[in-house]
């Protein structure tokens, strides 16, 4: 029977998911099973639309539909917790499943404080994250740093410290460090990110620390909570999955991965924030100048939870589309979702604009954890 704080490998006994997925299939065979087994009603799931840059959300039924979802999409930035919410009402009174990562998951804790979400009506499973790229900055790099056409390209990944591609006549794979240093790479705010493993999950799963024989074949799973050792369990009994404990040796390197991602956030930490921080206002004032107030801001960050009774009100939309926006507009803003801002960085990427909000609301929380107790999740969040 597994229990909090196991570390298994596990992987997926049916063939033909096993030869689609990613590391041993063990994420998409738990989904399935939790559709099988009535743990969930459905599962919001992504899938691929026209390329690998077009991530698609799907609200899934039929565990058979899910062998489409399987495997990774880097270069689709969709925010799960924020999607969750538009679910909701629809299923009121029902289960719901999905893979989150850690801003998936923070989202999630901050719509429950918020009463938005109802996390006993949630199963989590948490996949580790090293960080996503923007489809359009992918499709530049691709082009620039790889020279390749983008539009050749059939996978992608992010491992090793490399990004990863394969293509119409062969793979290609360049460092991390090396592509950044350039000006592509990760979205800015996956960069600073330090909550690569979401233990506030229900279970956490990767490839990190899968070792031997069962390398690129198997899943770590981290089991988090009761909810989590009770799926597992059942999918083994049924004999969806099979698993074995965790290599120590493996175990040790998935930390130090861990440790070495938590390294590169401060790294980028100290870059972005110790040059903004003579200036911060200042530049808050220069930037938030071109606002249109198109309020994509509020309406993609699941933090911003709007009031109906006040969102409406002439002083916050009279001047809609107006440039440059009323600067109260964005202190507001700011005051309102900067001590809980889960860096997620859908406020900077859908700004028509090209405003750095991401980075001005996740400078001034970090600014603020220094000296209060961090509101964020758990006072032992590292994000």
């Amino acid at each position: 029977m597994a229990k909090k704080g196991d570390m298994l490998y596990a992987w997926t006994n049916d063939a033909g998911l096993l030869k689609k997925a990613e590391c041993g299939g063990a994420v998409t065979e738990l989904l399935k099973y939790a559709l099988e087994s009535k743990t969930v009603d459905a599962v919001l799931a992504v899938t691929r639309g026209v390329d690998l840059y077009d991530a698609i959300p799907v609200l899934v039924t039929d565990p058979k539909d899910l062998d489409q979802c399987a495997g990774s999409l880097h270069c689709g930035t969709v925010l799960m917790s924020k999607l969750v919410t538009e679910y909701v009402p629809k299923m009121s009174g029902k289960k719901l499943g999905l893979v989150v990562k850690g801003c998936d998951m923070m989202g999630l804790l901050e719509l429950a404080k918020r009463k938005e979400v109802n996390l006993d009506n949630i199963v989590m499973i948490g996949v580790n994250c090293g960080g996503s790229v923007s489809p359009v900055a992918a499709r530049k790099m691709i082009k620039e740093k790889f020279g390749v056409d983008p539009n050749t390209v059939t996978k992608e990944e992010i491992d090793k410290g490399q990004f990863i591609i394969e293509y119409e006549g062969g793979h290609k794979g360049i460092p991390m460090d090396e592509l950044e240093e350039a000006g592509y790479g990760r979205r800015s705010n996956c960069r600073r990110c330090k909550l690569k493993v979401p233990r506030q999950a229900d279970l956490a799963c990767g490839n990190w620390g899968v070792i031997g024989d069962k390398a690129g074949k198997a899943t770590f799973v981290e089991v988090c909570s009761e909810k989590g050792a009770k799926l597992l369990d059942g999918a083994v009994k049924a004999k969806k999955l099979s698993t074995e404990a965790a290599n120590p040796k493996g175990i040790e390197i998935r930390g130090k991965v861990e440790g070495a991602m938590y390294k590169l956030g401060d790294k980028w930490r100290k870059h972005d924030f110790e040059a903004l921080a003579p200036v911060l206002w200042e530049t808050i004032a220069k930037e938030t100048g071109r606002c249109m107030k198109c309020l994509a801001c509020i309406e993609h960050c699941p933090v911003c939870v709007t009031r109906a009774d006040k969102y409406e009100q002439p002083d916050l939309m009279v001047r809609r589309g107006f440039i440059p926006a009323d600067p109260m507009f964005h202190l507001r803003r700011f005051a309102h979702i900067s001590d809980s801002c889960i860096n997620c960085g859908q406020c900077e990427e859908d700004c028509p604009c090209e405003i750095p909000l991401a980075l001005f609301s996740h400078a001034i929380r970090t600014e603020a954890d220094k000296w209060f107790e961090p509101k964020l999740g758990k006072s032992d969040y590292k994000n």
